[in-house]
């Protein structure tokens, strides 16, 4: 298909697309703004010389560029299933000679061209393809391409738009933030100093609850100034995640006009790109029913893999954040591309919008205190049925999930909010649930993570108190659960040079393979330490301390998955005695009260997640 380019004015007015009816469904850039990311992403030059700015491309004579990319595919599958959108344009502002071409790809990322133009002696003229969006159902996207003869040809302002009947309803940006002001100020600040994102949003709340705040920041006045009224800066009390996004959806819901209003929930520690925010909104706006949309999470430390791009939740194994088999997960996005549609459960809480038609059905968030509050709130949403579309190529940068050791402080909140969750949506099973967390404990123990297995124990027999033990919001657990923490040795991370141990008695030991019969050794490895029968020691490397090998020594020092130092785990018979008999007893109570359990937690459903009850945690405002 030949489209002939279309002259109009050099000036094209407004973020929604520049004429009425349209929509500014994403812009293409050619380079990254702020963060380092490599610019293969945006767009990459398969033949000859190309310079690549953020906003513009000069394309040698006799070369391709393609944006076939990351951030430059339109994911036209998304917009087929979840609107009713039939085409889409590309505009573009050009000058020199050349060749501009739509091209698709299919689920299989087979491509075929959709649209195409030629362009001669151009002086800064706007051209406009349109493509159809009608055979993407299980998959494919739409990018473009350019190409070069004799003459050097200029594309800049690259603008993908789609009919639009309503006007664009207003979004509210909400960032919660704690004693991570730099990265939150540069997040705004990336926000802020672009001019169609800013004049897109109609409020930028940040809820803050550290003593190291935002404001105390050089560039807050700066950020202020470019925000102006929109901005919205609310310090109070540390609530975790659940109780800082949740004040700024209430903030946002019950205001004037809140009854429309979409809340794009964000968290501190992401990098942002900016025009991941239009994207997120322009489907929003599109979807034949509302509907949770969500950003994908890329890995800051190495910005061209994927962590994470539809979440799906096992409750019965308390995990969210599986990947799928046809997963990209670690996979790098200059060596990969997301053609097959996928769908996710749940969208985690690092770049999330939320519909106010979810909040009026489903109220707002269980107030406890972070971790699964996103993916409780999400099933919760799917339940009342509410779709959750994760958006490839409407990505942020986070920190690397997988460099976070699994024992630290937050273990606590993963098991008593996973076990609430699975209460909720009817995925405890009480006896099945003993016997998961069982095992899941012996490792623990057969590990010597002794402080991690005192962590399972308090977060067990909180869950068993029931929900008047969220009454605070999960304020005061907090320190409570550091402090127990803080009295098992092997919690702490050191410096490798400072062990403790002998070189000559920690030689590095590579895990062998995982048991044929892990009960059954699990079982004898319990025996051996019980009678105190394990020697010797060994230096563990991170991703190999697997309970079936560290069970080997008697001192194990491992490396913390950050890398920042080790752990030095020690076999300790009492203790292990200790906390193996309040874990079978805690279990065992899991087992006999569960059901009863569960009960309490879905009577106090509706009173835990109502505007009253937070309004209470937020001390009358």
């Amino acid at each position: 298909m030949t489209q002939n380019a279309v002259a109009e004015p050099e000036n094209r007015s407004g973020s929604q697309g520049g004429e009425p009816g349209r929509l500014l469904a994403q812009r293409t850039f050619f380079a990254a703004r702020s963060f380092p990311a490599p610019d293969a992403m945006y767009a990459a030059a398969t033949l000859g010389a190309v310079v690549t700015e953020r906003d513009r491309v000069t394309v040698e004579p006799h070369a391709y560029v393609t944006t076939n990319t990351y951030f430059g595919r339109f994911p036209a599958s998304y917009w087929q299933r979840y609107t009713e959108v039939a085409t889409c344009d590309v505009e573009a502002v050009v000058t020199g000679s050349g060749k501009l071409l739509i091209s698709a790809s299919d689920s299989k990322g087979d491509s075929r061209t959709a649209a195409s133009t030629v362009v001669e002696g151009a002086d800064h003229e706007t051209v406009r393809l349109t493509a159809p969006i009608d055979r993407f159902v299980d998959g494919g996207a739409l990018w473009l391409d350019i190409e070069t003869g004799g003459e050097r040809l200029v594309v800049e302002d690259v603008r993908w738009t789609v009919a639009s009947a309503k006007a664009p309803r207003p979004v509210s940006v909400v960032i919660c933030t704690h004693n991570r002001a730099d990265y939150c100020i540069e997040t705004l600040t990336e926000l802020a100093e672009d001019p169609a994102v800013r004049d897109y949003v109609a409020a930028v709340h940040v809820t803050d609850q550290g003593t190291d705040t935002v404001e105390s920041r050089e560039r807050f006045a700066y950020v202020k100034e470019l925000l102006g009224d929109k901005l919205r800066y609310v310090r109070q009390p540390n609530l975790g995640g659940a109780g800082g996004f949740t004040r700024g959806m209430y903030e946002t819901l019950e205001a004037p006009g809140g009854e429309d209003a979409h809340v794009l929930l964000m968290d501190d520690d992401i990098k942002l790109e900016s025009d991941t925010i239009l994207r997120i909104s322009a489907l929003a706006n599109s979807t034949t029913e509302p509907a949770v949309v969500g950003g994908q999470n890329l890995c800051e430390l190495h910005p061209d893999q994927l962590f994470v791009d539809a979440d799906i939740a096992n409750l019965p194994k308390l995990r969210a954040g599986i990947d799928r088999t046809d997963s990209l997960s670690q996979r790098s996005m200059l060596e990969h591309n997301q053609d097959r549609r996928v769908d996710a459960t749940h969208n985690a809480w690092w770049c999330c919008l939320i519909p106010a038609e979810v909040v009026r059905a489903i109220g707002y968030p269980l107030p406890i205190f972070f971790q699964w509050d996103d993916v409780e709130y999400g099933l919760r949403a799917r339940g009342a049925g509410f779709f959750t579309v994760t958006l490839p190529g409407a990505g942020v940068w986070h920190q690397d999930l997988h460099w976070k050791g699994w024992d630290d402080w937050a273990r606590y909140f993963h098991y008593r909010n996973g076990l609430i969750t699975a209460a909720l949506h009817h995925q405890l099973q009480p006896k099945d649930m003993f016997q998961f967390l069982l095992n899941e404990f012996m490792e623990t123990l057969a590990s010597m993570q002794y402080g991690l297995a005192a962590t399972m124990i308090k977060a067990i027999e909180d869950f068993l108190d029931g929900p008047a033990g969220l009454a605070d919001g999960g304020a005061n657990v907090v320190q409570a659960i550091r402090m127990l923490r803080a009295e098992y040795p092997e919690t702490h991370i050191v410096p490798a040079a400072r062990a403790g141990v002998r070189a000559d008695h920690m030689p590095i030991v590579r895990a062998g393979f995982e048991p044929s019969r892990p009960t059954l050794v699990m079982l004898k490895r319990l025996a051996m330490q019980y009678l105190d029968k394990p020697g010797g020691s060994a230096a563990v490397r991170a991703g190999d301390e697997h309970w079936w090998h560290v069970s080997l020594f008697r001192t194990a020092v491992v490396t913390d998955s950050s890398q920042t130092g080790v752990r030095v785990r020690r076999l300790d018979k009492k203790l292990m005695t200790r906390l193996g008999k309040q874990g079978l007893a805690v279990l065992w109570r899991l087992r006999q009260e569960g059901d009863q359990t569960v009960r309490r937690y879905h009577e106090a459903q509706p009173q835990l997640t109502s505007k009253e009850n937070w309004e209470r945690l937020f001390g009358g405002r």
